[in-house]
């Protein structure tokens, strides 16, 4: 696709034919001028874009898409400033919608937490866990929780839970997940790993999200997925 996609508001159907659907849009990027970000897809090409045209916005979307890259395990589209494929073929849809929240959203400088995939549980003291490891061709992921707490097993299924809705991932056993491409993706793991936590709180952002992009769509005259 091409390197550089450009066109004013009134050509919106053009540059849509161009970058294809919305899968997700942040309605406003506190650190560049409140403008709204998309997340467009067409035949597995992923583009960050925006209808802003004020100046550095070109500069903006090429630190969203590297951080999305760099924090996804993405690739770069050569010659591109906003572009990126996942490696497995496969867009994981879910996923990069909030891996695109967290490249607007957080410093250009961020990164995930070095080491293994832990984290502490936002319902109980558990830590929670995740592992990875090959089988039988396909990257496959452990869920575990140490600590004490009432009915960690109980628990542990809804962390589980949430990395099946989130990360719209298959369950391979009681505490087994693994992405449907069957590949191994580290960086949306540790994306999701927050996520999963709270379905509850999850949903409530998801909800105030999708009715103020519902009000920047209806304005531009588009209607994401």
């Amino acid at each position: 696709m091409a390197s550089s996609i450009t066109g004013p508001k009134g050509r919106i159907a053009q540059v849509l034919e161009q970058i294809g659907s919305c899968l997700e849009l942040v309605p406003m990027d506190a650190r560049f001028g409140n403008i709204s970000v998309g997340l467009f897809v067409k035949d597995g090409v992923c583009t960050v874009w925006s209808f802003s045209r004020a100046d550095g916005v070109d500069e903006r979307l090429r630190t969203i898409r590297d951080q999305m890259v760099r924090l996804g395990g993405l690739t770069p589209v050569d010659g591109t400033h906003n572009q990126f494929t996942f490696p497995c073929g496969q867009v994981h849809e879910r996923p990069v919608k909030f891996l695109l929240t967290q490249a607007v959203g957080k410093d250009p400088a961020y990164s995930h937490p070095a080491g293994d995939m832990r984290i502490k549980d936002s319902k109980s003291s558990l830590m929670l866990g995740v592992d990875g490891h090959g089988k039988d061709g396909h990257w496959l992921y452990q869920v575990s929780a140490e600590g004490d707490a009432p009915n960690p097993a109980l628990r542990l299924r809804m962390v589980v839970a949430g990395f099946l809705r989130y990360g719209e991932m298959e369950k391979v056993a009681d505490t087994e997940v693994a992405f449907s491409c069957g590949h191994r993706h580290d960086g949306l793991m540790r994306v999701m790993l927050p996520y999963s936590r709270n379905i509850t709180a999850v949903e409530t952002m998801m909800d105030a999200e999708a009715l103020r992009g519902q009000m920047t769509t209806g304005t531009l005259g588009f209607t994401p997925l």
